[in-house]
């Protein structure tokens, strides 16, 4: 699995910037997959070359909704412009996630959110980032983080992988494990403290889409070789960068790994609790879906908010409709769902 997924999405995006016009799940579209860095063209490579792999044009999306409230068109009118579901990237993600589960290898997800597993140490090269927050050079800050150790070298580590990350884990070296992330290019050698075991049976049939560059949320459910189900289509909203508190939603690919009913979070700079955010699903460090925050001193559930689909505003988490985030809360199983985030 020489190229990541995360860079085949990354360089898709790329593509269809500017480009909008109305893309009917009904009908596979072929994309052209080409790799942001470095600049050659990426050609994805999985462990068992003799199987047939898929492709996005294999990929058939059918809409049935499992929930129906505040839904979006394929297509709809925001502001001056033109908001829409990105399926082709969709479609080529869910190959993606489709061909890596024919490797029969175990599967571990990276964790250390609040660094419950101890702080990572620094990397080799790092830098202070927008935040003054220690990060390494790809922008993956050491808080929350997993320390990645080049095979060549246990001492010092390379850089970080995100919290709610899934890889391949490859087998044991002393108190290491060897990994292959599923949106890395290369094995690393991660701390086994670090890792988390998935069991044995783990397979990735509910799927989370959310985009950054249109504000909207996607549910998919796998049914068969290359069939999948759209199960809801609605906006939200995402993190945006402003420093010292809000961050971006990370792109990439994670695992949902823990639910809350009600997720408390404090007021910005204080210890000082600000209100709840309901059927909370977290994926990576802090970040989590949820529904409509509830600021105190008001304690009843919000269903919607007009700031649903507009720009980014939240602190690095997904909101959502209320209602839409009791659905995936109770739709997408721990540590068996996935959460991709593109634009």
């Amino acid at each position: 699995m020489k190229h990541s997924v995360l860079f085949a999405c990354i360089a898709i995006c790329l593509i269809l910037a500017g480009c909008r016009h109305r893309q009917e799940p009904s009908v596979p579209i072929a994309v052209a997959v080409q790799e942001v860095e470095p600049k050659d063209t990426a050609v994805l490579e999985f462990p068992h070359p003799k199987q047939t792999l898929l492709t996005a044009d294999d990929i058939t999306l059918t809409k049935e909704l499992l929930y129906d409230q505040h839904t979006l068109e394929d297509t709809y009118p925001y502001k001056d412009t033109v908001r829409s579901f990105k399926w082709d990237v969709i479609r080529n993600c869910l190959a993606y996630i489709e061909n890596m589960q024919t490797d029969t290898a175990k599967w571990v997800v990276l964790q250390n959110y609040k660094n419950l597993n101890k702080e990572a140490p620094l990397v080799r090269k790092f830098v202070r980032n927008a935040y003054r927050r220690v990060s390494d050079t790809l922008g993956v800050e050491r808080y929350q983080s997993v320390p990645l150790y080049l095979p060549t070298d246990t001492v010092v580590p390379e850089r970080y992988g995100r919290d709610g990350t899934i890889a391949y884990l490859r087998g044991e070296e002393g108190s290491f494990c060897r990994i292959h992330p599923v949106t890395f290019e290369e094995e690393w050698l991660a701390p086994r403290r670090y890792l988390k075991q998935l069991v044995d049976s783990t397979v990735f049939n509910h799927v989370v889409f959310v985009d950054r560059l249109d504000q909207n949320i996607a549910t998919l459910e796998h049914v068969g070789k290359g069939e999948w189900k759209i199960r809801s289509m609605n906006p939200s909203t995402t993190g945006r960068h402003a420093p010292p508190y809000a961050q971006e939603t990370p792109l990439g690919m994670y695992l949902i790994q823990q639910k809350k009913t009600r997720m408390v979070f404090l007021k910005d700079g204080s210890a000082e609790t600000g209100g709840y955010a309901p059927y909370a699903s977290r994926f990576t460090n802090g970040a989590y879906i949820h529904g409509v925050p509830v600021n105190v001193p008001r304690t009843s559930m919000i269903e919607y908010s007009w700031s649903l689909g507009t720009t980014p505003r939240s602190h690095m988490c997904v909101r959502n409709a209320t209602s839409h985030a009791k659905f995936v809360f109770d739709w997408a199983p721990t540590e068996r769902s996935l959460v991709v985030v593109i634009e």
